[in-house]
């Protein structure tokens, strides 16, 4: 551990966000900042990047949405590549190193630990769970200096689709041509929900899914929205809630979908408690 990364910013922590679309509205960014809030030790500052700048907590700096750095975004891939924007040498009116927090996580410990690693110049990202023999990093949450990730554009701008092609995810990407490589934050400290937390098969149809101790930060990648965990509806609004329902779902098209049987039963979750204890404004 090193205290270069405060060094660097007089001791201010800065949180950085960036929302695009409908796909979010105002009260992910507003929740995620009231839990960034309650797990800092302060001074900190939380700016959003956004084409939405209405209906945000006034403590909340704004700062308008970065174009795209290429034409469109790249097809037949399921990075998130938008995050691009990020990227340029000047970001707004920020400078020094930053941490990046995608809108559907849930912050459940202290983030000082996040500036606490490695030093102020370096890339650091969250460990890819679901890829364990693969030195991934998972971009849900990233620190990086402004600008450090500049060389990155001009890959990308040279051959968009070739370059998604190539990499599939913007994580692996940046993973692997970051200028320096990167560094990775504890393993304990940033948890996939389904790897980490939910239980396994046939567990999961009489525990809920768990919370390890250590955790900081619990992601929610692949379109399970922390709500419908919290609720315990792995597949969304519809999916069912009690478990002879999810179980009759496995002969009913409409409901299992395409899924194979096995992995139809082990996506079976119970209500998650915690979650409501953590997210919220």
């Amino acid at each position: 551990m090193t205290n270069n990364v405060l060094a660097a910013t007089s001791g201010t922590k800065q949180i950085i966000c960036i929302n695009w679309g409908m796909t979010y509205g105002p009260e992910f960014i507003n929740r995620l900042y009231a839990m960034v809030k309650r797990n800092i030790t302060p001074p900190f500052t939380f700016t959003c990047f956004s084409d939405i700048q209405t209906g945000l907590n006034p403590e909340i700096r704004c700062e308008d949405l970065p174009p795209l750095p290429i034409e469109k975004l790249p097809e037949r891939t399921l990075g998130i590549w938008g995050k691009s924007r990020l990227w340029y040498p000047q970001l707004g009116s920020l400078t020094g190193p930053v941490l990046f927090l995608d809108l559907d996580i849930v912050i459940v410990g202290s983030l000082d630990v996040f500036f606490e690693v490695g030093d102020a110049d370096d890339v650091v990202m969250a460990r890819n769970q679901t890829t364990p023999f693969e030195r991934l990093g998972q971009s849900s949450v990233l620190r990086f200096p402004i600008g450090k990730l500049a060389p990155l554009l001009d890959i990308l701008r040279a051959d968009p689709q070739g370059v998604a092609d190539k990499y599939r995810f913007e994580q692996r990407f940046v993973t692997r041509n970051a200028p320096g490589g990167v560094k990775l934050f504890p393993r304990n400290a940033v948890l996939h929900f389904r790897q980490d937390c939910r239980r396994p098969f046939p567990l999961n149809y009489i525990l809920a899914p768990k919370l390890p101790p250590k955790a900081r930060v619990v992601l929610f990648p692949r379109g399970l929205h922390p709500e419908h965990a919290a609720e315990g509806r792995f597949g969304g609004e519809n999916a069912p809630r009690s478990p002879l329902a999810h179980l009759r779902g496995l002969f009913d098209s409409r409901i299992r979908g395409s899924q194979r049987a096995f992995r139809y039963l082990r996506h079976y979750i119970l209500p998650t408690p915690w979650i409501k204890d953590h997210w919220y404004e």
